[in-house]
């Protein structure tokens, strides 16, 4: 590896550890597996909060997509909520990946937690991934009095390609101009389908660990299915993003979205949307499994009091 020299000392043994990530058509369901499995678990009782599944409409017929709903047990009412749309390069993934910190944010934010159980592509290309989404924030937003939700207080978030489909939806959402979404938190989020395109350029010090140039065209192509690029299966090919949400973009140094997501934060600046823009120097895609790593522990304390500044409340327990 050409960057190793670059990583950070504490997330040497992971990347070492976590090879590349080989995604073809004959690798697909072998790496699902894998995922799935390293999938954990928490104890909803634990962390003080109520893990549900509900099974929520699905947008002009599709099918009803399943959602895992985290409530915090203590009294109160006119919570804010988020939106967690899991990560897995449009192919992928399921939202009990993220089963732990969705309940820490439930918890420390006393906020409603919806993720989303999306259709994945190449079975499900654009829209359904998007579709399934907007149905799970329709659901939210509609049944917001039962939830105890303030819908003053909604943001919606993900991370890698649940990021990608944050954004698309805060820009669908925007268009439509039928919610209000009063935050956007994107993690490390797979926004432009030209990063790593045949021929394109590309910075020599991204994307050797773990999501690779291979592997991203392979997620987009997938997702795409065909479709012209555009925006907002693409968000980085927006005319405008005027008009979106606050927004928290963060993003390692290594990773192979660093230029795409520099690029979307300077946008979002210039069309005037709040934003702030974090980069972890030696970090790449997915640091954050080396959990006892400093810059890991530092990701997660920016993650949970980002979200709490974009929902205007506090972190009110260790979480």
């Amino acid at each position: 590896m050409k960057t190793r020299h670059l990583v950070d000392p504490d997330l040497l043994a992971i990347a070492d550890a976590f090879p590349p990530i080989d995604l073809q058509e004959s690798t697909l369901q072998g790496i699902r597996t894998m995922f799935a499995e390293m999938s954990v678990m928490g104890d909803p009782a634990t962390f003080g909060v109520t893990r549900r599944e509900v099974n929520v409409p699905g947008l002009d017929g599709a099918p009803d997509v399943r959602c895992l709903v985290y409530t915090p047990v203590s009294p109160g009412k006119a919570r804010p909520a988020f939106l967690h749309i899991h990560g897995g390069g449009y192919v992928m993934g399921t939202p009990e990946g993220s089963d732990i910190r969705n309940m820490r944010v439930a918890s420390a934010l006393g906020a409603v937690v919806v993720a989303p159980d999306y259709r994945v592509a190449p079975e499900h290309p654009y829209p359904a991934p998007l579709d399934d989404c907007a149905a799970a924030l329709a659901w939210l937003f509609g049944n917001a009095d039962e939830l105890g939700i303030d819908t003053k207080r909604v943001a919606v978030g993900g991370d890698s390609a649940g990021g990608g489909l944050a954004a698309a939806l805060c820009l669908r959402t925007r268009d439509e101009g039928r919610f209000n979404i009063a935050f956007q938190h994107l993690v490390y989020p797979m926004l432009d389908d030209r990063t790593a395109a045949h021929g394109a350029p590309l910075d020599p010090i991204v994307g050797e660990y773990v999501w690779t140039p291979a592997a991203n065209r392979f997620g987009w192509g997938a997702y795409l299915g065909g479709n012209t690029p555009s925006a907002p299966a693409v968000p980085a090919r927006a005319e405008s993003l005027a008009g979106l949400p606050p927004t928290w973009i963060n993003i390692g140094a290594l990773d192979l979205f660093l230029d795409e997501n520099m690029a979307y934060a300077r946008r979002l600046l210039a069309d005037g949307v709040a934003t702030e823009l974090v980069i972890y120097p030696g970090a790449f895609h997915g640091f954050q499994m080396a959990v006892e790593a400093p810059v890991a522990q530092r990701f997660e304390r920016d993650y949970l009091e980002s979200l709490a500044r974009g929902l205007g409340c506090r972190i009110n327990q260790p979480a």
